[in-house]
């Protein structure tokens, strides 16, 4: 039977005079293992701030990556988070909410009103309705709700309130209404769906590191006429005019906090097939995450330690010099750094936790290459190996004078591929999703390793389609296509 925990930054929140129930604080729900190994746990994230990489976002990204079922969800913070997003889905509310409004007798002077809401509930009867569906699409523990009147009442934010700051109150009515919430089912939130036939790629033709090069991108484009499809290249501006396409190709460094998983959710919501989808996205640009995910399916990556500003001084207790030290989104070797010792580790830990509130610590592994395991649709698509920089640690050299410095390359037949390294690298990539997947691994004395999985692999011409040329655009174009087709 599923257990319940209420998580909090600090216990002292927990007044002596609520209830007693099961509260920990966040860190003990990050770093003890108990927490790790059940996955039978629902999680009621009461954290102080949700905000992308502080302790709370952590909590309920780790609760999805244990299997535990959360409130929020980190889609749903990421909706919160940016306007651009949460006003898509506030739309269909806006003619419901004003003539709910302008029927209480207290909104006929003011044009300003705040609403607070405790897992759906609000303490104005003729409020439920509308409290019920802002919880069914934003489904977090305490909203607080700001309407305005400019001709007509409307929704002009939606924040998560935390639960430090409830009056006595309102803490009365949070507690009637976690009652009712735990005796309901588990639910996630609503979505949408429909579709159509045009293929947008997003792209940034000044990303020095690019997923796609130029070269590639119009392989995309000949191949897709000749199946039919009509590929077009877009950019961050046309945003706008996202739903005129079918469906969504990002060729893009994505990012959490930034416009490509913007471009993900709002072609997600709009019901059109897209890759990088938003779900893959936040899965794989935390290594936090994935660190997470990994070790509850056994796979086997190399010795890993989470590590904040009160314990980064016990890593050498668990791996011994040289660590690498890695911030949570990092990607194409950047935000990757090695301590060869304690005075680099605290210089390195200092600097980065002035960004993030947690780290990982993790064993340094050298091999000459590294796999690059291309999984679509959970089939293999393409196996690379890519050679350290010259003279480094990594493929690629981000301290080169100029520019980035990339390793060599080896494009290899999948029937090529060792058979440990393919069946760690699907089971790897499958935890994740159905999409577009690189997955990065280390054959060592001790076995196969899983360094990371990243949903936007490169896909470069001469190097990834180097064994099946055209054939690897026409399996990625074929699989939108089929995907259109069954949205249908």
């Amino acid at each position: 039977m599923a257990e319940h925990l209420l998580l909090l930054d600090r216990l002292s929140d927990w007044k002596e005079s609520y209830p007693s129930l099961p509260i920990i604080s966040a860190k003990d729900y990050l770093t003890l293992p108990e927490y790790a190994k059940k996955s039978h746990f629902h999680i009621i994230n009461l954290c102080r701030s949700y905000h992308y990489l502080n302790l709370g976002y952590y909590c309920s990204l780790l609760a999805e990556a244990r299997g535990h079922k959360s409130i929020p969800m980190v889609r749903t913070i990421q909706d919160l988070s940016r306007k651009a997003i949460y006003s898509l889905d506030i739309e269909n509310l806006t003619a419901k909410l004003d003539k709910i409004l302008s029927r209480r007798e207290e909104n006929k002077e003011a044009r300003v009103f705040t609403l607070v809401l405790f897992f759906g509930l609000c303490e104005f009867k003729e409020l439920k309705e509308l409290g019920r569906l802002l919880f069914e699409t934003f489904r977090t523990p305490i909203l607080q709700v700001e309407f305005q009147y400019h001709s007509h009442w409307r929704i002009t934010a939606i924040k998560p309130f935390a639960f430090s700051k409830l009056t006595s109150e309102q803490a009365n009515y949070f507690f009637i209404a976690l009652e009712g919430y735990l005796s309901q089912p588990w639910r996630k939130p609503k979505s949408r769906s429909h579709a159509r036939y045009d293929l947008a790629i997003l792209h940034n033709p000044k990303e020095q590191l690019s997923p796609s090069d130029p070269i590639a991108l119009n392989k995309f484009i000949r191949v897709g006429k000749r199946l039919g499809v009509n590929v077009e290249l877009i950019q961050k501006q046309d945003y706008g005019r996202l739903a005129e396409y079918d469906a969504l190709f990002i060729r893009e460094t994505t990012q959490i906090d930034h416009h490509t998983y913007r471009f993900a959710k709002k072609a997600e919501r709009e019901g059109m097939v897209v890759i990088d989808d938003p779900d893959s996205i936040l899965r794989c640009t935390n290594k936090i995450y994935l660190k997470e995910i990994l070790e509850s399916h056994h796979l086997p990556i190399p010795k890993t330690v989470m590590i904040h500003k009160k314990n980064w001084e016990k890593v050498e207790q668990h791996i011994p010099y040289p660590v690498v030290i890695k911030i949570p989104d990092g990607s194409f070797s950047r935000g990757v750094f090695k301590a060869t010792d304690k005075i680099e580790l605290a210089q390195i830990t200092q600097r980065l936790f002035k960004k993030t509130d947690l780290l990982l610590a993790q064993e340094f592994v050298y091999t000459d290459f590294d796999w690059r395991l291309g999984v679509l649709n959970k089939k293999p698509l393409f196996a690379c190996r890519y050679f350290m920089s010259k003279k480094h640690w990594q493929i690629v050299n981000h301290n080169n004078p100029y520019r980035p410095k990339h390793g060599k390359y080896q494009t290899l037949n999948i029937e090529d591929i060792p058979s440990k390294v393919m069946k760690v690298g699907l089971k790897a990539a499958n935890l994740i999703g159905d999409g577009l997947y690189g997955v990065d691994l280390k054959e060592t004395p001790h076995g196969v390793k899983v360094i990371e999985i990243n949903d936007n692999p490169n896909i470069d011409a001469g190097v990834e389609d180097g064994v099946l040329k055209d054939k690897l655009y026409e399996q990625i174009i074929e699989t939108f296509v089929v995907r259109i087709e069954q949205k249908k």
